[in-house]
Order: C-alpha cells, then structure tokens, then sequence
C-alpha cells in the first residue's frame, strides 16, 4: 500500500498493483538517463510538460524502482498501457509533485 507522506503513489496497470517514489537514487539515475545536469535541470525538464516515449520509460522504470519493484526499462516499457495511460500520466504527474513541490521549481 502506498504510503503519500513518504511520497509514494499508487498505480494500477494491466489489472497489477505498483506503487511509485522518486527516491533520491531514482532521481540520481533520472538525471543520468535524461542527461540532466543536476535536479534543477531535471525538474525544468519535466515541469515544460514536453516528454517523449523515452522520456516516460526512464520516469516510470525509476519511479517503479524507487518503489521497490525490481524492472528493468525493457519490462517497464512492455507494462500493458491500455485504458491506463492517463492514469499512469496522473500518478507520475504525483510522484513529480511529491518531490520537487507544487510549481516543479523547486528540487
């Protein structure tokens, strides 16, 4: 179960439960895979809204690992996505505001 004040969020895909955090190592290993110089970087990149395919797969797979689900990006990018697109968008949108505030300015 999800717990929000530590920051995780709960998803539902393909009928499974997970839940997500962006955990200091998720963030570390975000900066890495989106090249971002540093958080203030990273959150810039994600408050412009303007994220591909790749982009999604690389928050998603920290996300789900900062929550304690061990996939590598390959089975994060074959999670079924049908009818849970938005959801996915709104608990990744959470995890976000969770930990880097409201406006995203702020890591």
């Amino acid at each position: 179960m999800a717990n929000r004040r530590r920051g995780e969020v709960p998803l539902d895909l393909g009928g499974q439960r997970y839940t997500l955090c962006l955990t200091l190592g998720a963030l570390a290993e975000l900066e890495d895979a989106l090249r971002a110089p540093d958080l203030a970087g990273l959150a810039e990149r994600f408050a412009a809204g303007r994220l591909s395919a790749r982009d999604l797969v690389a928050l998603l797979g920290a996300a789900l690992r900062g929550g304690g689900h061990d996939l590598d990006d390959r089975a994060v990018a074959e999670l079924p996505l049908a009818g849970g697109f938005a959801a996915m968008t709104e608990a990744l949108g959470a995890a976000l505001v969770a930990a880097f505030g409201e406006d995203g300015s702020r890591p």
